[in-house]
C-alpha cells in the first residue's frame, strides 16, 4: 500500500496528515480554514488521492503558520508514501480552464524540489483568506515531496477561480505521475537508478 501518516508539531501548529495515492480522492480536512479546506479537497479529489488533514493552529495569529506547515506535512507524506518511486510515471501536466482562469502545471516527482510561480492573484484575501499564502503553501509542499513543479497561469480575472484552478491543475499532473506505468511497473523511471 502506498499510504503515510506524518505528524508534525511545532509551538504554532498541531498537524496531521493521512494519504493513500492509490485512493478514489476521498477528503476529509479540517484545518480551522474554510477556503484553505476547500483547495484542500480539489487536490485530493482530482488527484484522486485520499488525503485526510487536522490541523490546529496560531489561527488567532493569522493563517499563514497553518497553511505553510500543512504544505510540509503534505509534502512529507507524499514522499514517504511513494517510497523508492519504482513504477511511477513521474512526469505530469495538466492545462485546466476554470470559466474566466486557465492555469497550466507541469511537475516532475524528481527529488529535486523547485517552484516555478508565474500566478497572479489579483486581489489580496479571497473572503478572509490571504491569497499570498497559496504561494506559500506550493513551496512547502514542493520542497518537501521533492517535486519540480511549474505553475503558470494563462490567463483569468477572478481570483477564485485562479486559485481553483491552480490547485485543481496541480491534482491533475499529480495524478499522472504518482500512478503506475504499466509498461515499467518494476523499474524506477530514472537512467540514474534512483530518485
Amino acid at each position: 500500500m502506498r499510504t503515510a501518516t506524518v505528524t508534525r508539531k511545532t509551538n504554532e501548529t498541531d498537524i496531521s496528515v493521512e494519504v493513500n495515492l492509490d485512493g478514489a480522492g476521498i477528503y476529509d480536512m479540517q484545518t480551522g480554514v474554510g477556503f484553505f479546506d476547500h483547495m484542500l479537497d480539489q487536490l485530493a479529489r482530482h488527484s484522486l488521492i485520499d488525503i485526510t488533514v487536522r490541523a490546529t493552529g496560531d489561527l488567532h495569529i493569522d493563517d499563514h503558520h497553518t497553511v505553510e506547515d500543512v504544505g510540509i506535512a503534505l509534502g512529507q507524506a507524499l514522499t514517504q508514501a511513494l517510497g523508492d518511486k519504482k513504477g511511477i510515471r513521474r512526469y505530469g501536466e495538466c492545462h485546466l480552464p476554470m470559466d474566466d482562469a486557465q492555469v497550466r502545471c507541469a511537475l516532475d516527482l524528481s527529488a529535486r524540489p523547485f517552484l516555478v510561480w508565474n500566478v497572479e492573484v489579483p486581489t489580496q484575501k479571497i473572503g478572509t483568506f490571504d491569497t499570498e499564502l497559496v504561494r506559500e503553501f506550493f513551496t512547502a509542499f514542493a520542497t518537501q515531496g521533492g517535486i519540480t513543479l511549474h505553475i503558470d497561469q494563462i490567463h483569468g480575472f477572478n481570483s477564485h477561480h485562479i486559485v481553483e484552478a491552480a490547485f485543481k491543475a496541480v491534482a491533475r499532473a499529480l495524478r499522472i505521475a504518482v500512478e503506475t506505468d504499466p509498461r515499467k511497473a518494476d523499474a524506477i523511471p530514472s537512467t540514474k537508478g534512483a530518485l
